[in-house]
């Protein structure tokens, strides 16, 4: 799991130079902040790479899947719950980044065991 973060993580930082690695530490932690265009779109290039956006559009489906390959049995029901209840989020925003940060922000007040690369 964590070698996969780490690895999403080394993809996307380099490509958004105005995100520090404390940075990406702080979001990791699941501290979100709201008024950064960059970091909104480094949480997409993430979530893309999880397959979890796309476009703009959140894969319900696919994130479940990512869900049953990726994590410990013990964060599963926890994460499932958390994807149902922020499925629909970002419906109706245009914006693929401040979509990605939508959907990101709901699954960090829904999942306790919260985990970001």
């Amino acid at each position: 799991m964590w070698a996969t973060a780490k690895l999403m993580r080394d993809v996307c930082l380099p490509r958004f130079p105005k995100i520090s690695i404390e940075l990406a530490d702080q979001l990791r932690d699941g501290n979100i902040p709201d008024n950064n265009k960059d970091v909104k779109c480094y949480i997409n290039c993430v979530l893309e790479m999880m397959q979890t956006m796309k476009k703009g559009k959140f894969l319900f489906d696919a994130s479940l899947k990512q869900v049953d390959l990726i994590l410990p049995d013990s964060y599963k029901e926890d994460y499932r719950a958390g994807l149902m209840r922020c499925k629909d989020a970002s419906v109706g925003i245009k914006n693929n980044c401040e979509s990605a940060y939508t959907i990101l922000k709901c699954l960090r007040g829904e999942i306790t065991k919260f985990i970001f690369p």
